[in-house]
């Protein structure tokens, strides 16, 4: 039975794993959680620069559009590979359109295939849609949120982004699974695959996340998590149930760790699952870029300092004069060893070459 420790230095190592190809990390990976903020770098980025080897912020919106990558929602929105995005869809969405609704989406599908990939001014300038308002109580453009529903409902798929901005492009159906069963299970591996070692309470939240990618196998929720439990490896450690992929072993010695000082993204696997940072890590790590600022605590865009497997502090980081401005905080004290401040300099200067400043 592993230890705490280990259950730890194994959640570390794994997702760790040695720097490779951006296609190779993505096939990895599974999915790459997005976040449009940029603070220095998007979280996609922040992500994957630990992950590919020379990675420079960008490289993912730059080269999407001959990555096997696809922009849909999973247990966020994010990257997903083609093989998972299949397991996806045909996705029935929770709300039926109604029939204005459906008839406006039809002249849109027509027009963005007549025209192969359409950016949403285009289709507002065509249609007129008007403004509508949005999830958050605010107000934007009506083709825009079509545009989002049909992506979401599988008519379109995301060509590049310009801008920022998504362009849209018509998309193939796909055919749906034969077998709803074995494709819930595909979809917890995924999370499971990334996410690992996962608190029970963790296993369950995440399967039932999973409805929001797959809202078609929503009946499958209950049986896939039982089938889950029969079928992962698992321990209970301190008064909890632990979870991982069969055939790995926590303890063992390959899940070594080195002196390397990380910067990890808000979204990072090794610091997605909140309550499993608490276990591990003994404090509370809280995303607080939404956050007032009088009542933030560590700063708008916080990214966890990781080091020998310890996440021991945060750093806020800022570009001044194309010049990287570093703010680091400690959860108790700097570390006093001097492999510490040299190894906080190589990242920082990994992250200014990340950044091309």
């Amino acid at each position: 039975m592993p230890t705490l420790d280990e259950l730890r230095r194994y959640a570390v190592a794994r997702s760790l794993f040695n720097a490779t190809t951006l296609p190779q990390a993505l096939a990895k990976l599974g999915f790459v959680q997005a976040d449009p903020i940029r603070a220095p770098a998007r979280a996609q980025d922040l992500t994957l620069r630990h992950r590919v080897k020379g990675y420079l912020a960008g490289d993912l919106e730059r080269r999407y559009p001959k990555l096997a990558v696809e922009e849909d929602f999973f247990i966020n929105y994010g990257f997903v590979t083609p093989a998972l995005h299949a397991l996806m869809h045909p996705r029935t969405a929770r709300r039926v359109w109604p029939a204005a609704q459906r008839k406006k989406a039809e002249a849109v599908l027509a027009f963005v295939r007549e025209r192969g990939v359409v950016h949403p001014r285009e289709v507002d300038a065509e249609f007129q849609h008007g403004k509508a308002t949005n999830w958050f109580g605010g107000s934007s453009n009506a083709s825009t949120q079509l545009l989002d529903s049909m992506h979401y409902r599988g008519l379109l798929r995301v060509a590049r982004r310009e801008g920022g901005t998504r362009l849209y492009a018509p998309r193939e159906a796909t055919p749906p699974h034969p077998d709803p069963a074995a494709a819930m299970d595909a979809l917890v591996d995924v999370v499971v695959g990334k996410y690992a070692p996962l608190p029970a309470t963790t296993l369950s939240h995440l399967v039932s996340r999973l409805v929001f990618g797959a809202p078609q196998w929503q009946g499958e929720r209950a049986a896939s998590l039982r089938r889950a439990k029969a079928r992962l490896a698992s321990a209970e450690v301190e008064g909890a149930r632990w979870y991982w992929p069969a055939g790995d072993k926590p303890a063992a010695k390959r899940w070594a760790l080195d002196d390397e000082v990380r910067l990890l993204a808000p979204f990072d696997p090794i610091v997605w699952d909140r309550p499993r940072f608490e276990r591990f890590w003994g404090w509370a790590y809280r995303f607080e870029a939404y956050t007032p600022a009088p009542k933030r605590v560590r700063g708008y865009y916080a990214l966890p300092l990781l080091w020998r497997g310890a996440v021991i502090g945060w750093g806020n980081l800022a570009v001044k004069d194309s010049a990287l401005q570093p703010d680091i905080g400690f959860v108790n004290r700097r570390p006093r060893e001097k492999a510490f401040g040299t190894a906080l300099d190589d990242e920082l200067a990994r992250i200014s070459a990340f950044l091309q400043l």
